[in-house]
């Protein structure tokens, strides 16, 4: 028989930090994990190199850190990603914090496609990227958001969410995002709310060529059918925008996109 646990203890919270330099020709220079945080090489043949990220405790609840760095030398190929969808839960109390940094270095190309982030009925959750690029590098960022479970029939009520990427290009201002989702936000109609969808994403292409890619990217974009899509250029970057009632066609719709415009396979541990 357990004793019941006293209000003033403190449940464990998930603290881990993770990383990797790649350097010319995708060699690894430096490689460091902590807690919960993990970063794999898998072995590629006949492709640029994989950095894999995964977060063992299988989660994020209120309290939770997790730290991600990734840093592209002079001229590498790189692609990087998480092993998995991450899962946000129900908070106790306070936010989960997930920050990634990513640094692209002269002539390099970094592609960031990590799998989608899943948010649990009372989830709290700030997330921060910040990208730091080089003029001729070329970086590829995608962040996918499903609300709910929908095996589970969740339909979220409850949700604190801040997301806000930056991207900093020859040490100018590219791009500032910032998202935020509560409750007010899940019942509100039209376009300028969710519309009904429960999974977004969103495409982004920083690159000396990027606008000559537009047409070939939306030339791959859903005209019709369960997943809206739209993409625009302008100033050295593309941005296509996603959203669907259901998860699975958003991905599926959001591989080929990404197929499209990186001109590469998708991320071995993928499953589509």
């Amino acid at each position: 028989m357990f004793d019941e646990m006293p209000q003033s203890a403190q449940m464990q919270r998930v603290k881990g930090r993770a990383g990797a330099v790649m350097g010319a020709g995708g060699r690894l220079e430096r490689l460091w994990q902590q807690g919960s945080a993990k970063a794999m090489l898998p072995r590629m043949h006949g492709r640029a190199p994989e950095v894999v990220f995964l977060n063992t405790a299988g989660g994020l609840t209120g309290g939770d850190r997790l730290d991600y760095r990734l840093e592209i030398g002079a001229g590498a190929q790189v692609v990087g990603t998480t092993q998995t969808a991450e899962r946000a839960y129900r908070s106790a109390g306070g936010a989960a914090r997930v920050e990634t940094r990513l640094v692209v270095g002269p002539g390099a190309r970094l592609h960031w496609l990590p799998q989608e982030v899943i948010l649990f009925e009372g989830a709290a959750l700030d997330r921060l990227l910040v990208a730091e690029m080089a003029g001729d590098a070329e970086l590829v960022t995608l962040e996918t958001l499903v609300l709910g479970r929908a095996a589970m029939g969740e339909r979220l009520r409850d949700l604190q969410l801040r997301d806000r990427r930056e991207v900093i290009r020859d040490g100018r201002c590219a791009m500032v995002e910032a998202i935020r989702l509560g409750p007010e936000d899940m019942d509100r109609a039209g376009h300028a709310g969710l519309n009904g969808a429960v999974a977004v994403a969103t495409l982004s292409l920083f690159a000396r060529d990027a606008e000559d890619r537009l047409a070939r990217l939306r030339a791959v974009l859903p005209v019709e059918g369960p997943v809206r899509a739209a993409a625009s250029a302008w100033d050295g970057r593309v941005v296509a925008r996603f959203m669907a009632a259901e998860a699975w066609p958003l991905r599926q719709a959001v591989a080929r996109a990404v197929a499209r415009l990186t001109d590469g396979p998708l991320p071995r541990v993928w499953q589509i």
